[in-house]
């Protein structure tokens, strides 16, 4: 049982570091976007990822079978989609909403695990959720309000299904297969798709393909390659192994957290009242799924 309880502890750190690594990016992200469209950035980061991760676990892909690289494949296609929807409804809404609206992945894992599995979290980890939710209103939303519904909105809670069900198929995959495996070929496919996005849609006026060289922006394509994919995503799906995919979502739930600290320390963005209450919500949240930690074996599993 000790044993247990110490390797728990150590995903749990092991995916609070990755959301780290995603939320301390995103104000690099946020500057790259100023010298590259998105689509041609995700195809400048995500294949330099994969041959980074190629090298990484080589021993890995020499194993990968069959059902390896399905599984992979299909993980990857969802966080291409993720990506994809978040990214076309950030055209017609705000960064707010869209941080908001996404967040809700937090509640959508324990629902669509509940509904498509008949798979049940302890009234702990829903309490948790529902707290980590409610922390992502307040640290993102203004005390004005969202504004009224327009499309982008519906694209990005589109982008929160899609997210909900990586995280539950990251989950379930990563305890039956290889985690060096999964991890190449799930930001593999996520780089193909990005090559291929950029002349589908170089024509269109959804997402033209344009790119200004410079210093900044290949900076940000080997810290984004480098630490938030090839290291964050191998880290997920390692992490993922030894809880369950509720307990994980709550955990990701930390990302804002971290871009905002970030923001504050790089560009000296203040924290207010509302920020700093939405924090301890997520936090509280954290805590609240950490009093009971199903193992990886229990019920919430989708297999």
């Amino acid at each position: 049982m000790a044993a247990l309880i110490s390797r728990r502890l150590q995903a749990d750190l092991a995916l609070a570091l990755c959301t780290l690594f995603w939320g301390a990016t995103f104000v690099v992200v946020k500057s790259a976007l100023a010298h590259a469209s998105v689509f041609v950035f995700m195809a400048l980061r995500f294949p330099l990822a994969a041959l980074i991760m190629a090298v990484i676990h080589r021993r890995a892909l020499r194993a990968m079978t069959r059902a390896e690289l399905w599984a992979g494949m299909q993980i990857g296609a969802l966080m291409f989609g993720g990506y994809m929807f978040q990214t076309l409804g950030l055209l017609t809404t705000t960064p707010t909403k869209a941080a908001f609206i996404t967040g809700a992945g937090v509640v959508l894992v324990p629902v669509f695990l509940a509904v498509f599995w008949r798979r049940h979290s302890n009234i702990l980890l829903w309490a948790g959720a529902i707290a980590a939710f409610a922390g992502l209103h307040f640290l993102t939303v203004p005390p004005g309000g969202i504004g009224g519904l327009v499309a982008g909105d519906v694209l990005c809670f589109v982008c929160a299904v899609v997210f909900a069900f990586q995280v539950i198929a990251v989950g379930s995959y990563s305890r039956h297969h290889s985690v060096g495996g999964l991890s190449f070929v799930q930001v593999a496919t996520t780089a193909v798709f990005s090559l291929l996005a950029v002349p589908l849609l170089a024509g269109t006026h959804l997402q033209p393909a344009w790119v200004h060289w410079d210093r900044g922006l290949i900076g940000a394509v080997l810290i984004t390659a480098v630490l938030a994919t090839a290291v964050a995503f191998s880290i997920q799906m390692w992490g993922q192994r030894y809880t369950t995919a509720t307990h994980a979502a709550i955990l990701f739930s930390l990302e804002p957290v971290f871009a905002a600290l970030t923001s504050y320390v790089v560009l000296g963005e203040r924290w207010g009242a509302r920020s700093i209450s939405g924090a301890l919500l997520i936090l509280l949240g954290i805590v609240l799924a950490e009093l009971k930690g199903p193992a990886p074996s229990s019920a919430e599993s989708p297999t």
